[in-house]
């Protein structure tokens, strides 16, 4: 289990897992006043939240599957990577998808946060790779049933 640092300016309750197998934290706008989100629009929500990871982790950013279903609201780089050495205030980017117009409140619960642990590769310049059945099939090459 790793260790999350995190200064709160928000005055809203710290990021916490809702259930006991959760996988997401939930992170909630802290914004002066309401925010409309009109259809197509995209905006940086902040949360008021800095945080410090431990070397080897990652947070990634998520859409809540409550307001992608109900409301179209969802994590336009989903799922957006927060690496260990940034410092700065979390930004959710949002996008409404949907045809109506979505009201963002302060405390409102609009992304989610699951933190995990990640390696770096060793990139290594080769001229041909090994072959296997699959080859150079992608995108839909083994049908749909």
């Amino acid at each position: 289990m790793s260790i999350v640092k995190i200064v709160n300016k928000s005055g809203n309750q710290l990021p916490q897992y809702e259930t006991v197998l959760s996988a997401g934290m939930d992170l909630r706008a802290f914004i002066p006043e309401e925010i409309i989100l009109q259809p197509m629009q995209r905006m940086l929500i902040p949360t008021g939240l800095y945080m410090e990871l431990e070397p080897g982790y990652e947070a990634q950013i998520r859409p809540r599957s409550g307001l992608a279903f109900k409301h179209g609201i969802t994590v336009l780089n989903s799922p957006g990577t927060i690496d260990a050495d940034y410092r700065g205030e979390l930004k959710i980017l949002l996008v409404n998808l949907s045809n109506e117009a979505f009201t963002i409140t302060n405390g409102e619960r609009i992304a989610q946060m699951v933190i995990a642990k990640h390696d770096q590769a060793t990139i290594q310049e080769v001229t041909e790779l090994s072959s296997t059945e699959r080859g150079e099939g992608g995108f839909g090459h083994t049908g749909r049933k």
